[in-house]
Formats: C-alpha cells, sequence, structure tokens
C-alpha cells in the first residue's frame, strides 16, 4: 500500500510590480478590477495565470494536456487526412463520445458535435485513431446500420428525432484514455461529470492577483499611420484608444502537498518534484497578453513561502487597507512592510508549532523581518522549499 506524506500546504506569496501593461482584460477590453477596502484594484485572473503556468509547466516537462471541446472533432479531422470518407470519420469522431460510457458525452450536434462540457485531456488523439483503425471494419458496419435504420423512421414518421447512436468502440478502453493523466492534470484537478471516477481533486489552488493599492485603469490614446499614404494626406489610418494598469501586485497560491502526493499514486520524489517545478513557474511565469506593445516582463520584487502543517494561510488580508506610497513615490517598500507586519501578527496569533519552515528572496539587500529565512535567489529558495516540505522517513511511514 503506498504510504502519503503527512499534511503538508505550501504557501506561496509574492509582490509582484508590473508597469504599464493589460495582463487580463475584462469583457470590456480593459483592465479586470475589483474592489477591495472600498477601493479600487486593478485584477488578473487566477484563470489566466493559472493557464499560462500550465503551459509553462507542460513544455518543461514535454507531457501535454489539452482543454477542448473538440475531441471528436480532431479524431473526426485526422481519420480524413488518414484517406476515411468524410461520413464514416465524422462517424468514428462522434463514437468517441458516445463510446465513453454507459450514456456517452452529451454533445452539440449543430457545432460539429464537440462535447458539450470542456474536457482536460492527456494528448490521448494518437491512440483514439489508432483505436478507430482497430475497429474499422465494425465502425463501417455500425454506420451503415444506423443510415439505414434512420431512413426507416424517416419513411415512418418524419417528425420524430434523430435516431440515437448506439456505442461501437469498446467503453472500457475509450474511458481509460479519457481517464490518463498527466503531471499537470494532477497537479491543478480535472472535474468530469459525465465520467465521475475521471474527477481528480486539484493539489494547487490560486487566488486572484491585486494591486496592494489603489488602481484606476489608466487611458493610452494612440495612432497608426498609413506608410503607404499620399503626401497630401492628413491624419492617421487608425485611431483608437486602449487601457492599461501599472501597480504592486500581491500575488498569492498554495500546494497541497498530501493531496498532490496522492495523485501521483505516493510518488514522493515527484510530488516534490513538481512542488518546485510549480514555485519555480509561479515565481518566473506571467500572462503574455498584449506583450509585443507593453512588455511588462518584471520579476517580483519579493516571494515569501511558508510550510504548514494544519491548513494555507493567505496574507492577502494585510492589504485590504490599502498601501500609501512613500513620500518620494513608490509602492513597494511600504508593500513589503505591510506583509511582514501581516505575518508578525499571524505568527503571533497561530503560532508557529505549526508552521514547518518559512523564507523569502528579495531583490531589496536589506533583510525583512518575520517572513523566515532570507535567501540569495530564487533558486536557493525553491531549492530549500523543496527540502524543507519533504516529510521525514518516520513520518511518511506513519
Amino acid at each position: 500500500m503506498a504510504s502519503y506524506a503527512p499534511a503538508r500546504f505550501i504557501d506561496l506569496h509574492a509582490l509582484h510590480p508590473v508597469p504599464a501593461s493589460l495582463l487580463n482584460r475584462g469583457e470590456d477590453n480593459e483592465p479586470k478590477t475589483m474592489l477591495f477596502g472600498g477601493v479600487m484594484r486593478t485584477m488578473v485572473s487566477s484563470q489566466s495565470w493559472k493557464r499560462h503556468i500550465r503551459l509553462s509547466l507542460e513544455e518543461e516537462l514535454d507531457e501535454h494536456a489539452v482543454r477542448t471541446r473538440k475531441l471528436p472533432v480532431r479524431v473526426a479531422d485526422a481519420l480524413r487526412e488518414a484517406g476515411w470518407s468524410p461520413e464514416l470519420a465524422a462517424f468514428a469522431g462522434a463514437q468517441v463520445a458516445r463510446s465513453a460510457s454507459k450514456e456517452g458525452f452529451k454533445t452539440e450536434e449543430k457545432q460539429d458535435g464537440i462535447t458539450s462540457a470542456i474536457l482536460l485531456l492527456a494528448d490521448i488523439l494518437p491512440e483514439m485513431i489508432a483505436l478507430c483503425e482497430e475497429h474499422r471494419q465494425l465502425l463501417q458496419e455500425a454506420h451503415t446500420e444506423h443510415l439505414a435504420t434512420a431512413a426507416e423512421q424517416k419513411t415512418k414518421d418524419a417528425r420524430k428525432g434523430p435516431v440515437p447512436m448506439p456505442a461501437v468502440l469498446p467503453t472500457r478502453t475509450v474511458a481509460s484514455l479519457i481517464r490518463r493523466r498527466t503531471a499537470t492534470i494532477n497537479m491543478f484537478g480535472r472535474m468530469l461529470a459525465e465520467l465521475p471516477d475521471a474527477h481528480i481533486d486539484g493539489a494547487v489552488q490560486m487566488a486572484h492577483a491585486f494591486t496592494v493599492h489603489e488602481s484606476d485603469p489608466q487611458p493610452d490614446y494612440f495612432t497608426a499611420q498609413d506608410d503607404w499614404s499620399a503626401p497630401d494626406e492628413a491624419g492617421s489610418a487608425h485611431l483608437q484608444t486602449s487601457f492599461f494598469s501599472t501597480g504592486i501586485l500581491y500575488r498569492y497560491a498554495t500546494v497541497n502537498l498530501t493531496e498532490l502526493t496522492r495523485n501521483v499514486r505516493g510518488d514522493n520524489a515527484q510530488a516534490l518534484r513538481l512542488l518546485a517545478l510549480f514555485a519555480e513557474a509561479f515565481i518566473d511565469v506571467m500572462p503574455q497578453a498584449k506583450k509585443t506593445s507593453t512588455a511588462p516582463h518584471t520579476l517580483p520584487h519579493l516571494v515569501h513561502y511558508a510550510v504548514r502543517d494544519r491548513r494555507p494561510v493567505s496574507y492577502a488580508a494585510a492589504f485590504e487597507q490599502p498601501v500609501r506610497h512613500t513620500r518620494g513615490g513608490g509602492h513597494t517598500l511600504p508593500a513589503v512592510a505591510a506583509l511582514s507586519q501581516y505575518a508578525d501578527s499571524v505568527n503571533r496569533l497561530l503560532g508557529t508549532r505549526r508552521r514547518i519552515a518559512h523564507g523569502y528572496a528579495a531583490l531589496q539587500p536589506e533583510p525583512v523581518d518575520h517572513l523566515g529565512t532570507a535567501h540569495a535567489s530564487f533558486d536557493e529558495l525553491t531549492d530549500t522549499l523543496a527540502t524543507a516540505a519533504a516529510p521525514s522517513t518516520a513520518q511518511a511511514q506513519a
């Protein structure tokens, strides 16, 4: 029987200065905002940051997952490219959804048969295509029979709906492929109501990032010149006002190492490796919206971690009262002071018995109180974090 680590929660906090940017926009094409502490803050949604971290990790691990509704469509497209007739290829693609469970996945026939629910899958397209090739004769026979049944029903009563499609591909095999996991699926989890045993509780939780001070979207009026305009033509080819935001973001994520170890079937070494890789990506990866026109490629000013064995603790409340800039300008150092003071209050209130380790790395050379061990670099921080989070052999076997 696999043994799992005792309760371990790894909290990651970052203070991240961002210049003029549009990292995450809302439906009005302006920076997302939130009201907190009675003032407006710029916000970057956790979904946006999490997606870019996931893609970065998959590139690092060379193990890709895909979030999609187009599995039946992609299977059908691949079979057509392999020489199948369009009709049989479409039937086989639909079978991938129909044969996934007893009732099959719901699909949207008016949208080329995409699945109604979005799926998070390992890269199973080659195996799905091979499965269809293996059962091509059976699919051909079922397709012919299905067309005949549909034609007969239409002759008898055209008012009846479409003829239900029988499952042709082996359900156990199709479901097994859909249940397949990747490292990032084990980390971020998966919800699939139509195949409940494919559900995975996520080990990573991420909060919306927000500015520690008041921050409203700022307009940027710009023009674009036509390089081939005539000498006597005045004005611009394009006029528009876009919006950007600036500020010091507070970012927070927590990793349930116990859950992650369970998701990787008790492989403690793999869980710790994924934890370290996630911490590196949390520090290094940024959303890429409008990057060509803003290039907001900054580093966090400070990253702090805490390893706990009871529950995670966010420090977002440190900034419920918005930080005021210093007399000469700048929110960074007041934000560091607010984080330090809040950490001190949390340590006093909760005590330190449940805190296994804590530390930080920062751009500023001056030490920061109440955040634990000062690390010289982010690499040192992530290496130390993984070591500190690892349970002892005795604990792991308890």
